[in-house]
């Protein structure tokens, strides 16, 4: 009651506190944390109030206790005896733990003893381990030292160089022996320098061979790529051959593949190990971009030193080797690029190839500049072209280079033109012109066959006389190689429109060379008539050979040769060859004119007064017809039917001119009856010639509606009207365009003028020779039959004389008085 008393009483003398009192009372009485509470006091700066509040509450807490004290002393007291009663319980245990430890401590001294030397052998366990560990990484280490060292040793770059990648990654670091770590260390850089040497050392050496074998590399890829064209070319002559002979459609065999035929893939052996390897390598040592660097300048270095000329040996010498060096210099960098793992970029390539083609444009343009041999142009400019077309296939631009053989086109067209005018000269001039001999079979295909120049298709008897001389075939055999060396060189340039460069060439050589050459043969005075006749029956067959000369060169060219056969395909050459044929016909026919005027020379050698009427011709006439006979003999031989058609009736006129050109020659004063009836014995035997031999080289079946004797009307119409008994027909204009349509009046009045017996006069006069008949009348008697019958010619030329001065002369003229005319004497004066 006391207590509860008290406590009410120090309840109430707390009362005196706020409600902060009270719920730091409840906070504390139900444990939980203050902190808060604390922060709060500290923060709002009432950390007394705080501290007062805690002293009341612990003052609270120290009454409660003693007043829970006084409640429980009862239960403290005999808890304070069981703890005196545990405390001797505690002393008897002591004593009994104390008797034990002795026992133990008597017990466990030996084995502490034993346990101190486990102790120790554990520790010497863990250093022997230890000592076997860095032993065991130490063995490792010089073993791998050791392996890299053999690997150097050997010059197996790489795995050495793995080697030290694997003592740096995983031992360098953790190597226990300070001297070694230190030796590893100093020995990494010196290998590594040792083996970039070495690598070095071996990339210098890949450079030289490479560059000793380049040419040979470039060589053969070159000689790879002309057996590639050949057979490609053979195989497209075959292809043309088969359209041309199956016409639009293609025959089978035109598709089918020969396997046997078939090559396999051409590929170059190029050791590029050295170069990989030494790639490899300096990209693990980590200097990949300078070896880059340094075989670039090095290849580039080579290259310009490649591209060097030197002026001791000439371009034809050794223009293959140097196109080959290219070549395979290219070739090798294709196969770096595109297998060396970036060791040479598209651009550096590039930029070497732009480099390479500047120089050989260069090069190539200023040597065959100097170059004036067309084999030797088609030669190079052939290997040139080999050189473009194989590095095309790598992948290389070449237009550039090849664009650079166009340019010489002009100049290899004179060049070849001028050798073939050589040996076309050289054949025109040391031809002999007589009709080529062939003995055999094998001689009629090379020169007959061989340039389709046969006018039968069925093969001849042998011997065989060509109508031709060596001159034509051999000129076919010039022309048919400027065609091919031609092509050659054009082909291969990529020009797209080759059968029309090579016709135009073609015909460039058949008329300014071959026409010309030609021309200036027929125009020399010097040959004869058979060598004229040759030369215009080896026009015709040189003109025919035309269209085997464009058909050759459309074959080289790839066109089908039923092309060729339009009009405009055709060459001008054809034409002008035509007009130097008829200029041969031309000076021929001025040749034989020559010929026959020397044969005829008739104002000199003929009498042109013969006392005697001539029982035959004149001596001169038989040279004539055998000349004649000789010539159209020839001709049939040689020359076509048109030739000799004009031969044969060229002659004939101008013999026929000649006899008319007699009649008025100023040398001939006079002729008589006699001297006509001689004249027209020699035309008759030269009518008789002209009609058998017209008959006998088959013309009359060609030229039905005319005939030999046709050219030789005016001499025939002129002897006619001398000896026509009434000539004054002559005057009649039906008759004169019926039988006299070939003479002049003018003409005719001339010779009239000539017909007489004496010259007193310009006409004569017949008065004067009739008085003088009268006189010697006795004498007339006596005069034959023969000479009547000139008189009475004489004087009927006399009568067309007075008619054609009438026609000729103006009225106002009155020169004739006309009497009788067996009496009258008639004066021009």
């Amino acid at each position: 009651m006391n207590a509860k008393a008290k406590r009410r009483g120090g309840t109430e003398n707390g009362d005196t506190g706020t409600g902060e009192d009270l719920v730091l009372a409840t906070l504390i009485g139900n444990g939980e944390d203050l902190g808060p509470l604390v922060r709060h006091a500290f923060e709002s700066g009432r950390p007394e109030q705080l501290l007062h509040q805690l002293r009341i509450v612990a003052k609270k807490k120290e009454g409660e206790i003693e007043e829970l004290c006084r409640l429980h002393y009862h239960e403290f007291i005999i808890a304070v005896d069981e703890l005196r009663g545990v405390l001797v319980d505690a002393e008897e245990l002591k004593a009994v733990l104390q008797t034990d430890n002795f026992k133990l401590q008597e017990v466990g001294a030996g084995l502490l003893s034993k346990l101190d030397e486990l102790l120790e052998l554990y520790s010497i366990k863990k250093n022997v381990t230890e000592a076997i560990k860095m032993a065991k990484m130490c063995f490792q280490l010089l073993e791998l030292c050791s392996k890299c060292n053999n690997h150097v040793s050997e010059g197996k770059f790489y795995p050495a160089l793995k080697t030290i990648e694997l003592i740096e990654k995983s031992y360098q670091q953790n190597i226990p022996v300070k001297t070694l770590k230190l030796v590893v260390e100093e020995r990494i850089p010196a290998i590594k320098q040792h083996i970039e040497k070495k690598v070095s050392s071996e990339v210098n050496e890949w450079l030289v061979h490479i560059r000793s074998s380049a040419k040979d590399i470039g060589q053969t890829a070159i000689g790879h790529t002309a057996t590639a064209r050949k057979r490609d070319e053979e195989l497209r002559a075959q292809q043309r051959e088969v359209e041309e002979q199956s016409g639009a459609g293609l025959a089978e065999s035109a598709y089918r593949l020969d396997v046997d035929d078939v090559e396999e893939d051409f590929s170059l052996t190029i050791d590029l190990t050295p170069i990989y390897r030494a790639h490899h390598i300096h990209k693990c040592l980590g200097i990949g971009e300078r070896f880059r660097e340094y075989y670039y300048n090095n290849r580039l270095a080579q290259l310009n030193s490649d591209l060097q000329i030197f002026s001791s040996q000439s371009f034809l010498e050794c223009h293959q080797a140097f196109f080959g060096q290219v070549a395979g210099y290219f070739i090798v960098e294709d196969r770096v690029l595109r297998t060396a793992g970036g060791l040479l970029e598209g651009s550096q390539v590039a930029t070497m190839w732009d480099t390479a083609v500047s120089k050989i444009a260069s090069v190539v343009d200023r040597q065959l500049s100097l170059i004036d041999n067309t084999g030797h142009l088609l030669m190079i400019k052939d290997y040139l072209t080999l050189f473009g077309d194989t590095l095309r296939q790598y992948g290389y631009q070449v237009n550039s280079i090849l664009e650079v053989m166009n340019t010489t086109k002009d100049k290899y067209s004179k060049l070849l033109m001028k050798e073939c005018q050589k040996q076309i000269s050289d054949i025109v001039t040391n031809d002999t012109y007589e009709p080529m001999v062939l003995k055999k079979e094998s001689d009629y295909h090379a020169n007959v066959l061989a340039f389709q120049l046969q006018t039968s298709e069925i093969m001849p008897a042998f011997p065989y006389v060509a109508p031709f001389s060596c001159m034509v075939p051999e000129t076919c055999r010039v022309v048919i190689s400027f065609v091919k060396d031609f092509v050659n060189y054009l082909c291969s340039g990529g020009d797209m429109n080759l059968f029309d460069a090579m016709r135009k060439y073609l015909d460039t050589l058949l008329i300014d060379v071959l026409n010309e050459i030609i021309l200036e043969k027929i125009s020399d005075t010097s040959i004869g008539v058979s060598k004229a006749m040759q030369i215009a029956a080896n026009v015709a067959f040189l003109e025919r050979a035309c269209d085997f000369f464009l058909k050759t060169a459309a074959h080289l060219c790839g066109v089908a040769a039923r092309l060729t056969e339009r009009t405009q395909a055709s060459l001008t050459a054809q034409v002008v060859l035509k007009t130097s044929r008829d200029a041969a016909y031309i000076s021929m026919l001025g040749l034989v004119n020559n010929q026959l005027d020397e044969f005829m020379s008739l104002p000199e050698s003929v009498n042109w007064i013969p006392e005697d009427e001539p029982q035959s011709g004149h001596e001169y006439m038989n040279e004539v017809t055998i000349y004649l006979d000789t010539l159209l003999s020839t001709a049939q031989q040689i020359l076509p039917l048109d030739a000799l058609y004009k031969v044969g009736s060229g002659a004939l006129e101008h013999i026929s001119n000649s006899i008319t050109a007699a009649f008025l020659s100023d040398s001939v004063k006079r002729f008589n009856a006699n001297a006509v009836a001689a004249f027209d014995h020699d035309l008759k035997m030269l009518e008789n010639f002209a009609t058998e031999r017209f008959e006998s080289t088959g013309l009359s079946e060609v030229y039905r509606d005319s005939n030999f004797t046709d050219y030789l009307i005016e001499a025939r119409q002129l002897l006619n009207l001398l000896m026509s008994s009434q000539p004054e027909n002559f005057m009649n204009p039906v008759i004169r365009e019926k039988n006299y349509n070939t003479l002049e009046f003018k003409k005719v009045a001339f010779i009239i003028d000539k017909f007489k017996d004496s010259a007193d006069s310009l006409f004569g006069s017949l008065s004067n020779r009739n008085a003088k008949t009268s006189t010697r009348k006795k004498s007339m008697d006596s005069e034959t039959k023969g000479q009547k019958t000139t008189h009475m010619m004489e004087s009927q030329a006399f009568r067309i004389g007075l008619l054609l001065r009438k026609a000729i002369c103006p009225p106002s003229h009155d020169f004739l008085k006309y009497h009788d005319h067996k009496s009258t004497a008639i004066d021009w004066e």
